[in-house]
């Protein structure tokens, strides 16, 4: 879900090209949700193979990553990895799962290619051997994957803040709240989709969201806007304080200024954690540094075999993607043979 901040924080559209020769840290569990939700049948259902895998997750790592590398973007992703403690399991998603799972099922046997469409989004779940999946298909494209502590965009935002990558590439703006200078949105979704429940086509760009400057805006420090996150809702308590939007958090930590200032004008939920646990989880999550960022020539041999021979993919199609990688990397490496090799 993540935190809601599309109201305050302001980003500026660019072209893909615009992050050539940048590293960026991508939010592994963000992108993979984000493929098998999208990357769907006319249907609605998820691509599989023959043995019924999903493999929408491949598909979508597989070509946004080759264009991306492409473009002349030097990608690693970041796996989740233990939630905190404290992180709520939130009974209402799950429940909503299953309810989406039975309105598939009804729309399904009724023939109803629309509701089977939408009710198949809402039922998507990423798997563990999706996970598995993916960092196989990457170790054999030669891209770098990280395996986080605990949170994926905590991680990342670390690496960024470290200087090894240039920003984090995520839908939600939590990598703000754990200390990314930058944020690029939409990068792993970038090109034409279709809006839900509508015949209608859109194109998304990627969004360059720079932290320093909106705090500048804002008139908040980075502590701030984490209080500003607690207000609106974090997965750490979803759903936030009632009645109380961006905006409105905005203006209250701007007068309250401080944690404590804040819950005196606000009626924390008993059932979430403490507050000042998820203050200092954001302000100091755990991270790792025993990481190695380095990408290597794709092993086309390896890859054929996992995408074509294990999972029915066109092998043309892979070879293709690959192609685009070879490519890309091949372009990085007459400006800094040293950095990609």
């Amino acid at each position: 879900m993540g935190v809601q901040l599309r109201d305050i924080i302001t980003g500026e559209e660019k072209e893909v090209e615009a992050f050539s020769g940048k590293r960026i840290a991508i939010d592994a569990f963000n992108a993979l949700y984000q493929f098998i939700t999208i990357i769907r049948q006319k249907d609605g259902t998820p691509l599989m193979d023959s043995k019924g895998r999903i493999t929408s997750h491949l598909s979508g790592l597989l070509y946004r990553t080759a264009r991306l590398v492409e473009a002349g973007i030097k990608p690693c992703y970041v796996f989740d990895g233990e939630p905190p403690e404290f992180k709520l399991v939130k009974k209402e998603r799950s429940e909503r799962k299953e309810e989406a799972e039975e309105r598939l099922r009804e729309a399904m046997e009724e023939g109803d290619v629309e509701k089977v469409r939408l009710y198949a989004q809402q039922a998507a779940k990423l798997e563990d051997y999706m996970v598995e999946d993916a960092k196989q298909l990457l170790s054999f494209l030669g891209i770098p994957w990280v395996q986080a502590p605990s949170e994926g965009e905590a991680q990342a935002a670390f690496m960024a803040m470290r200087g090894d990558v240039w920003a984090v590439g995520s839908q939600d703006y939590d990598s703000l709240l754990f200390g990314s200078p930058i944020l690029v949105r939409n990068l792993t979704i970038t090109g034409r989709r279709k809006l839900p429940r509508k015949d209608v086509y859109i194109e998304i760009k990627p969004e360059q969201v720079q932290l320093e400057s909106n705090l500048k805006a804002l008139g908040i420090s980075r502590e701030q806007l984490i209080l500003i996150g607690l207000l609106v809702g974090t997965d750490y308590n979803p759903g936030g304080i009632k009645g109380i939007g961006p905006k409105k958090a905005l203006e209250l930590v701007r007068e309250k200024k401080t944690l404590e200032g804040v819950l005196r004008a606000v009626e924390w939920n008993p059932e979430w954690p403490p507050p000042d646990e998820i203050f200092n989880f954001f302000l100091n999550p755990p991270h790792t540094e025993s990481y190695t960022l380095e990408w290597r020539e794709p092993d086309l041999e390896k890859v054929l075999k996992f995408m074509v021979d294990e999972h029915d993919f066109s092998e043309e199609r892979v070879e293709k993607a690959v192609g685009m990688i070879r490519q890309g990397m091949k372009r990085g490496a007459q400006a800094s043979l040293s950095e990609w090799f």
